[in-house]
């Protein structure tokens, strides 16, 4: 996806953490602890610590967080307190805070386009409706709760994101703050002495700048197709320890751009982009390819090696193998007059990380 920044002065993209955002991806990951196994130990006893009606009340809204985030979560001026943040909610109007509350669909097709507030517009409330009963009746009725008592439904939002704090999180926040804090202060020095491009490219290696006659653009490295304008607004960037793998970008109509990302960490997979992902996954469903990769897997073989194993011709080998080379699946080397290939073990065992990250980012 991509955010317009064509004459986005540079003071205009900021880089700051958001205690209300790392709280939203901490409850993700109470929520969905397969998507965190480096978060495990933190998950399990956090968890296990948690007051049976606070863990109650946490599954009755857990739509909000849990396969989706809603958008309110993902502050675009994020604040030093969470405290903060939740008053600027408080000021945010009803229509748009239960929209966002209730946009908690995977569909990328009504997103990227907006849909009127469920307040107001009785085919979105029905949408909302039905996308929180696939979740479950207890769901189902906190939405409709929602949608007939917003103002009293929001304070309760308001009370379990603070419970959560007294709870679990303040501690949690006072351990990562100051890494989020000092990432932070890097990319910003970045931006300011090497420009954007850099200061991107070290947040993540699922950010880049594009820049063309058509204008500036960030783009961000997803399996979702969606655009967002920032021109004559501003872009916020937030680092997130919870994140990891999630990757995410707020790029609804009528809200300025966020892009959150995983600060850096030490996993397996997360380096490639979905494009080369996608790539490695195709050159592998050719049966061919398959078998070849078997005889590469084993050691270096030439072309007319694998022709005479197999039963075809070299030029089908050849346009095999270079099916496989463009994707980075082999090595070469040269010895003498032939060229031998071998697949590279390395790159090949992270096909299943490089593919499960770059479906949860």
């Amino acid at each position: 996806m991509t955010i317009d920044i064509t004459g986005l002065p540079p003071e205009r993209i900021a880089f700051c953490p958001s205690p209300l955002a790392e709280l939203g991806n901490a409850l993700h990951t109470l929520a969905e602890p397969a998507h965190h196994p480096r978060l495990h130990a933190w998950a399990t006893a956090t968890s296990a610590a948690l007051e049976p009606e606070l863990a109650d009340r946490l599954n009755e809204a857990e739509f909000m967080w849990r396969s989706t985030r809603s958008d309110f979560l993902i502050p675009a001026q994020p604040r030093e307190t969470l405290a903060e943040e939740l008053d600027d909610l408080d000021r945010m109007d009803d229509e748009k805070f239960v929209g966002s509350a209730l946009e908690i669909s995977c569909s990328t097709s009504h997103y990227p386009k907006g849909v009127p507030s469920p307040l107001v517009d009785e085919w979105s409330r029905c949408r909302a409706l039905d996308l929180a009963a696939a979740r479950g009746p207890r769901q189902a009725a906190f939405a409709e709760r929602m949608l007939a008592e917003p103002t009293a439904t929001r304070a309760w939002i308001r009370r379990l994101l603070e419970d959560c704090d007294r709870a679990f999180f303040a501690d949690t926040w006072r351990r990562v703050r100051v890494q989020l804090a000092s990432d932070a202060r890097h990319k910003t020095e970045l931006l300011r002495r090497k420009g954007l491009a850099e200061a991107l490219a070290a947040a993540s290696p699922g950010l880049r700048l594009e820049q063309d006659e058509r204008g500036r653009r960030i783009v961000v490295d997803k399996l979702v197709q969606g655009r967002a304008d920032a021109r004559g607004s501003a872009v916020t960037l937030v680092p997130s320890v919870f994140g990891w793998p999630h990757f995410f970008a707020l790029y609804a109509p009528g809200w300025q751009p966020v892009i959150q990302y995983p600060v850096a960490g030490h996993e397996v997979g997360g380096a490639e982009s979905v494009e080369t992902v996608m790539l490695r996954l195709e050159a592998l469903t050719h049966p061919m390819r398959r078998n070849l990769s078997r005889h590469l897997a084993r050691g270096a073989f030439s072309t007319s090696e694998l022709a005479d194993a197999y039963g075809i011709t070299a030029p089908e080998v050849s346009r095999h193998l270079a099916v496989l080379k463009k994707a980075g699946l082999l090595v070469t080397q040269r010895r003498g007059r032939y060229v031998l290939h071998q697949l590279d073990i390395s790159v090949v065992s992270r096909i299943g990380s490089d593919f499960l990250e770059s479906v949860l980012r």
